[in-house]
């Protein structure tokens, strides 16, 4: 299946531009088998605290703003997980459960969480009813932030100011498994590193203060961040693309404006099908089938698409049916090396 967006065009016009969204697999795309994924965090343990935005930023005040530590924070590894969810939910590849106890029990070594044994995978496979478990096995961040003040000379009054700056820097590092029980085995085992930033600055600190990110938000934020790398990697990547399609020249042609407008596309091959085999008019059959073509592509069916251009191609020649054919025997080749 394709997505599409319309682009609006003035009606006088013949052909009707769409801009659609064709889906690329990822190079580490779960096998076929996996379409739903339990999501978990075997992390949370007695060291994670969940302090409310303003007894976090306190802390953090206390130190003058210039303070270096871990947090263990709770509400940025749940927010990891529903972002994740989300997102991979977003691609049309994964459908997803997140259980009330989503931070269950597990047991580590002085490093990491260690595997989870594979009957407690089928246990909750079986229990929730998805194909694998995804599971956050390791989750750390480090926050780093600084604060002071600078004079500087403006020269359009001769006079000397000061400026209030604060940076901050999250590094985080995650470990993500996702666990086949039909295998026994971890399909994807995924190590994430990186470090966000945020800077600003003020007249004083308390202007400054008063739009900086809280260190709570920025947590969160790492955990979207985390999210979206790591769905990018499992999830199938879209890219735009541009077609055209014919509204104008029969009734049915025009009827079927608003079924492409709503993505009916099963209801708007009918209407084209209709037109091609009552038609006498060329020009009118070879759009009708180059319409057809366009929706058998939309409902990701490649082959039939070809035909349909081939046949809208043969009935009368245009350019851009030509160029629509060399597009479609692009779109299957790369389909086959995926």
């Amino acid at each position: 299946m394709v997505f599409l967006q319309i682009i609006t065009l003035f009606s006088c016009m013949s052909a009707k531009p769409l801009l659609i969204e064709i889906p690329q697999k990822s190079k580490k795309e779960l096998p076929e088998n996996i379409q739903s994924l339990l999501l978990i965090a075997r992390v949370v343990d007695d060291s994670f605290t969940n302090l409310d935005s303003d007894s976090l930023q306190r802390i953090f005040y206390r130190q003058q703003f210039d303070y270096d530590t871990i947090i263990n924070d709770i509400q940025a590894v749940d927010t990891t997980l529903k972002a994740l969810g989300e997102l991979l939910f977003e691609t049309g590849r994964y459908d997803f459960v997140i259980p009330e106890n989503r931070f269950p029990a597990f047991e580590s070594n002085a490093f990491m969480t260690s595997e989870m044994p594979w009957e407690e995978v089928k246990t909750l496979c079986e229990t929730f009813n998805t194909d694998a478990v995804l599971s956050i096995d390791y989750f750390k961040t480090r926050v780093k932030t600084s604060y002071n003040k600078e004079d500087y000379f403006n020269p359009y009054d001769n006079s000397f100011s000061t400026i209030s700056e604060a940076e901050m820097q999250i590094s985080f590092e995650t470990i993500i498994r996702i666990y086949d029980p039909a295998q026994e085995k971890i399909i994807t085992r995924q190590f994430l590193r990186d470090t966000l930033f945020w800077e600003d600055t003020g007249q004083n600190s308390r202007e400054l203060f008063s739009r900086f990110t809280p260190v709570k938000k920025a947590l969160s934020e790492v955990g979207i961040a985390i999210a979206l790398d790591f769905s990018g990697i499992i999830g199938p990547v879209w890219l735009r693309e541009r077609r055209s399609y014919f509204a104008t020249g029969n009734e049915n042609l025009k009827q079927a404006v608003l079924l492409v407008n709503t993505g009916q596309w099963l209801s708007a091959i009918e209407l084209w099908k209709e037109t091609a085999g009552k038609t006498k008019s060329k020009s009118v059959k070879s759009k009708a089938e180059f319409n057809i073509a366009l929706g058998y592509e939309m409902l990701g069916d490649i082959d039939t698409a070809i035909e349909w251009a081939l046949k809208s191609y043969n009935t009368m020649y245009r350019t851009n049916t030509y160029n629509y054919l060399k597009t479609l025997k692009f779109r299957k080749n790369d389909l086959k090396t995926q």
